[in-house]
């Protein structure tokens, strides 16, 4: 891979140093002064780079490696070749992030578009908004009546703050974004395209059709949430849509109105939950799920991706399929399935075989 110039290297930091910013073991303190500077994957890496790996599937990746540390579990330390300096952790994956972040912590945020530090004179801010010192608030951004911005937030180019929201301290709101009806709180990231307390969708079939029912709730957005490129969170119709501190949602994710997400859940693309859903702490959803609306999801719980949830889950389960039922039971059905396709192609119309 050539230079990337979107995200230049780090100036440079010793292998000791980062080994203790991870809580990590260097396992040959000989490689202590070492000098690395970026992350790469295993395959790939060179001179500079770390690495890591996570199971013994990784070991044929080693013939092309040439990083200047691999991260990995104690477990695993044998697969490494002996010129590969290591340091031990016993969580690698995490290790790895942590280090990511510390080479590029530009990349942990959208990309400012433009070299602003204050606010920029295209901006439209009303006279009553209130911005805190350090908020910076890109070209052709617009901020409405009596919002408030906190410290160190900025606001990305074209991005529409709404009427009388609150955004807290260090959020980010990247370029076309439009948040309504919201109160946020701090450390918030919000990609491009994001689209926070619009309607939600609610009719009453009446005698010449449908009638919209008024959507007068809020969305709330805990602390540390960060939100993907072009997902929609509906305000609440009379409650308020609310996702938890820690959560994070990927990009094109459809949330409804009054939905509440609890804490630290993980929610991956193309995932749609529909009204009034209850979503406990810690739950994990695949890319492509569906929720029926009204339906109450446990703490803990694990949805594989493309399942269908129409009904309530209980806690620390996993489910997958259509409808969702207990994963181990998903599983056995599409392997039963698969061996009577396989038997049907080998006696087609289940004719006995000579």
């Amino acid at each position: 891979m050539e230079q990337n110039v979107f995200f230049l290297p780090h100036e440079g930091l010793k292998l000791a140093e980062l080994a203790e910013f991870l809580g990590a073991e260097l396992a040959n303190s000989d490689h202590a002064d070492i000098i690395v500077r970026s992350v790469a994957p295993i395959s790939r890496a060179r001179a500079g780079d770390v690495c890591y790996i996570l199971s013994r599937r990784n070991r044929d990746e080693f013939a092309t490696c040439e990083a200047s540390a691999v991260i990995c579990d104690k477990a695993l330390a044998d697969l490494v070749p002996p010129h590969l300096p290591v340091i031990l952790s016993s969580n690698p994956h995490a290790a790895f992030a942590m280090a990511g972040g510390l080479f590029y912590p530009a990349a942990l945020r959208p990309v400012a578009i433009s070299g602003e530090s204050e606010i920029a004179p295209s901006a439209v801010i009303d006279p009553s908004a209130k911005l805190e010192k350090g908020v910076i608030v890109e070209p052709l951004a617009v901020i409405g009546a009596h919002s408030e911005i906190g410290e160190g937030t900025r606001i990305g180019a074209n991005s529409v703050i709404g009427p009388n929201v609150k955004i807290g301290r260090g959020c980010s709101v990247a370029a076309g974004a439009s948040i309504l009806c919201a109160l946020i709180g701090n450390g918030v990231i919000i990609h491009n395209g994001v689209r926070i307390g619009q309607d939600g969708f609610g009719y009453a079939p009446g005698p010449r059709g449908m009638i919209k029912i008024v959507q007068i709730g809020r969305v709330i957005i805990q602390d540390n949430v960060e939100i993907g490129a072009n997902t929609t969170i509906d305000r609440g119709a009379m409650d308020d849509t609310v996702i938890g501190e820690g959560t994070k949602i990927d990009n094109q994710v459809q949330i409804g109105h009054n939905v509440q997400i609890g804490r630290h859940c993980a929610i991956v693309s193309q995932v749609g939950i529909a009204g009034s859903t209850k979503i406990g702490n810690g739950v994990q959803i695949g890319g492509q799920a569906g929720i029926k609306g009204h339906v109450t999801i446990g703490d803990g719980v694990q949805i594989a991706a493309k399942s269908g949830i129409m009904t309530d889950l209980a806690a620390g389960g996993q489910y997958g399929g259509i409808p969702a039922r207990p994963l181990k039971d998903y599983l056995r059905e599409a392997a039963q399935q698969v061996s009577k396709s396989k038997l049907r192609g080998r006696n087609p119309g289940g004719k006995q075989n000579d």
